[in-house]
């Protein structure tokens, strides 16, 4: 709350004539809320999220967040197992013959520890950061997404995180060493047909009763029903998590009969349990299917947390979907843009069409700019993300944010590369590194929340009560049971939120007339107007999403397409963030200017855009056209990247440079000489080497016609002419060999190898 607010004693005069009627009127016609939406609400953290709102972030708070970094411990795993882990994949034979990794290596998954990054040592986990378990996930997923999300699913997805967070002592000491060998396989089982990820929809039920169990009468506990689908390693699972809706009609537990959605720990070998078949997303072959379960009777202990913590279960996965949100999906995201960063960049320089790179023609330079530019802000929001939830942060807004951000960001990111590779990209083979990952992009965009309803539904939705200083705390007075005392909590809040208003409106409108200029901020060079700029639209976002608010009330989360336009701007802001963060963390080094401004540029422009949509759009069009003139006073500042500048990133993924590789840091890289990745390193080394003996060559023998002798005849005719020596024509030769090997692609027998 404002300091001047939260110091000011309640004013009885005001509250009489003007908050109480406000307050009984804001209870009428505020929404009921269910209780999915309060536990939705009260779950996770405000951080950073919550200075974006305040219309004037602290910039060196930003700042002064440690940059995340691996342990000693956990760099030897990446660069031991986990490489060992990627030489043993061969993701074309996994996907187009095995339809599973080969038990070796899910063996080699279980004895190396790749399923309990997140359990504790002291039972038998190795108890990593949220960084290493994301720099984890995204190497394996430049190697095999497949690969990838078997690894990611037990550390972020399975019960594995629900026993650590909310288990009993009983239920850690047993379940978690267990896990942590890969004794037991785990899944989450949510998704219904008829209410996908939606748990308050969910039909599937439990009922509270006595039964003989194993040997013993009248044991209490649940008769479980239940219909899943899309279960990660469902089909191969030991040990089942439910979500389900407890019923207690006979009142054995107490006097409440709908207890609500409750988790519960379910081995799949016990009766009434069907795993189930398969499921093929997108001939990605990691475990996917239905499961069933009909009158299973299960004790009560078999809740997670103990029967206390029945009717609990929609706040506990609210808390734990952080880290799939925040972790797991934004990694295999930034993998796709690293493997299309350096695998596109080479491939863009070595193809040629018209005796030129296509990396040179500016319509593929636009899609190479778009694709570092795009890795390099994910990456950047990936990383801050991290730093919170190494800090001990929830942050559910910001993950939503990522996982919304970061998915689609992967979307654009490999379509381009497919434009890019044209008919190399829709033919797959073994030499094809992007093909799969093209398949699997609607996986990730529509696991943990589909992406339309993540936009236009959750990031403001939750944002706007969560992450606001003072919405969420008028919403608690209005809830409160205690008249007197939740008059004098609204009036507090009431009058603390119109100042923040009125300042926000004077703030938005003076940065606006002079540019951001005045702001001071902790930016030097290049990153100073950026922070000045972020500083005037953080202003004038919290600004028009209290006028948004107020001019529609409870029914703007109906709004969908202006609620989506608001989460945009909530969205931008936290990923210009980050950007700035990752420069200044990394040292600033000056061949990354070009990604800082590129990403910048884009993020200032989409945010304008928005911005200025959700305005044009609003009802009551006079105060709407106000909005428009105190936002921009002079019109729109803000352009998309230049050409120049998208020039200037796109030959840093054509050129072998520090900024290429710290781009690209993270990706597996092979060393074995047949690789598709190193070939094409080589490649690009040995093009770029030859590529002034080719121009003296085609220059001294501009009217020599190789003919039918092709290249091979016009470097024996330059050597011929003393044009250039023979070193360099077995050079020249070299990087042809090279060139016209890399952008082959594969063909197969007429059955395409089947009957073998």
């Amino acid at each position: 709350m404002d300091k001047r607010a939260s110091q000011t004693k309640p004013d009885t005069w005001r509250m009489k004539w003007i908050s109480q009627p406000l307050l009984k009127l804001f209870k009428k016609v505020t929404p009921s809320m269910s209780q999915t939406e309060r536990e939705a609400l009260d779950a996770g953290s405000v951080w950073w999220d919550g200075e974006l709102f305040s219309g004037k972030p602290k910039w060196k708070k930003l700042l002064a967040f440690p940059a995340p970094a691996l342990s000693a411990e956990e760099q030897a795993f990446i660069d031991g197992p986990v490489n060992e882990l990627c030489k043993m994949i061969d993701d074309w034979d996994l996907t187009n013959h095995r339809g599973d990794l080969p038990q070796e290596v899910w063996q080699f998954i279980k004895d190396n520890g790749f399923l309990s990054m997140i359990i504790p040592k002291e039972y038998g986990g190795l108890d990593y950061s949220n960084l290493a378990h994301s720099e984890v996930v995204m190497k394996v997923a430049t190697r095999s997404i497949s690969a990838a999300v078997t690894v990611m699913v037990p550390n972020s997805l399975g019960p594995g995180k629900l026993i650590l967070e909310y288990g009993t002592k009983e239920q850690k000491d047993y379940y978690l060493p267990r896990l942590a060998k890969g004794q037991e396989i785990p899944c989450f089982a949510l998704t219904a047909p008829d209410a996908g990820s939606d748990a308050g929809s969910i039909p599937d039920y439990g009922i509270v009763c006595k039964q003989d169990y194993q040997g013993k009468k009248d044991v209490l506990g649940m008769r479980l029903n239940w219909n899943k689908r899309y279960i990660t390693l469902g089909p191969v699972a030991t040990l089942l998590g439910l979500a389900f809706k407890l019923y207690d009609p006979d009142h054995l537990l107490g006097d409440e009969e709908n207890l609500g959605i409750t988790l519960a720990l379910i081995p799949t070998d016990i009766p009434g349990v069907d795993i189930g078949r398969r499921h093929m997303p997108l001939n990605m072959t990691f475990m996917n299917g239905p499961n069933y379960g009909k009158d299973v009777f299960v004790p009560l202990d078999s809740i997670i947390g103990g029967p206390e913590r029945a009717g609990q279960g929609w706040r506990m996965l609210m808390e734990c979907l952080s880290d799939g949100r925040g972790i797991s999906l934004p990694a295999l995201s930034v993998g796709a843009g690293k493997l299309c960063s350096r695998v596109v960049g080479a491939y863009s320089r070595v193809r040629r069409q018209f005796k030129m790179p296509i990396g040179r023609f500016e319509g593929v330079e636009e899609a190479l700019a778009r694709i570092g530019g795009n890795t390099y802000m994910m990456d950047a929001a990936r990383t801050l993300t991290l730093s919170a939830l190494d800090l001990g942060e929830k942050p559910s807004v910001i993950s939503a944010i990522v996982k919304y951000h970061l998915t689609e960001s992967m979307r654009k990111v490999v379509n381009d590369a497919m434009d890019i590779q044209g008919g190399a990209g829709i033919c797959l083979g073994p030499r094809n590194l992007i093909g799969r990952g093209y398949q699997a992009l609607p996986i990730s965009i529509t696991v943990e929340g589909a992406n339309i309803l993540t936009r236009s539904m959750i990031i403001f939705g939750q944002g706007a009560i969560r992450s606001h200083p003072y919405i969420f705390q008028e919403m608690e007075a209005m809830i409160d049971e205690n008249e007197a005392e939740s008059l004098i909590k609204f009036d507090r809040a009431l009058m603390a939120h119109i100042y923040f208003v009125f300042r926000n409106f004077w703030r938005t409108l003076i940065h606006g007339l002079t540019a951001g200029f005045l702001i001071r901020n902790p930016g030097k060079g290049v990153t100073r107007r950026y922070y000045q700029k972020l500083t005037r639209m953080s202003a004038a976002f919290a600004l028009v999403a209290d006028m948004a608010l107020m001019m529609l009330g409870g029914s703007l989360k109906r709004k969908e397409k202006l609620s989506g336009r608001l989460g945009d701007v909530l969205s931008e802001l936290y990923l210009a963030s980050a950007i700035l963060k990752r420069f200044e963390d990394q040292g600033r080094p000056k061949e990354d200017v070009p990604l800082l401004r590129w990403s910048l540029d884009q993020t200032l422009y989409r945010m304008q855009m928005a911005l200025y949509g959700l305005l044009k759009n609003m009802p009551m069009k006079p105060i709407s056209l106000f909005m428009i003139r105190v936002v921009f006073p002079w019109g729109r500042p803000f352009s998309p990247p230049s050409d120049r500048l998208g020039h200037e990133v796109a030959n840093l993924l054509l050129n072998p440079s520090e900024a290429r590789d710290r781009l690209t840091k993270g990706m597996y890289m092979p060393d074995a000489a047949d690789e598709q990745v190193v070939k094409l390193e080589d490649a690009l080394q040995k093009v770029i080497q030859v590529e002034e003996i080719e121009k003296r060559m085609r220059n001294a023998l501009r009217e020599f016609d190789p003919g039918f002798a092709g290249m091979d005849g016009l470097i024996e005719k330059a050597v011929a002419d003393k044009v250039i020596t023979r070193q360099e024509a077995d050079a020249v030769r070299a990087a042809e060999a090279a060139r016209s090997d890399v952008i082959q692609v594969d063909d197969f027998p007429l059955d395409l190898g089947k009957e073998a």
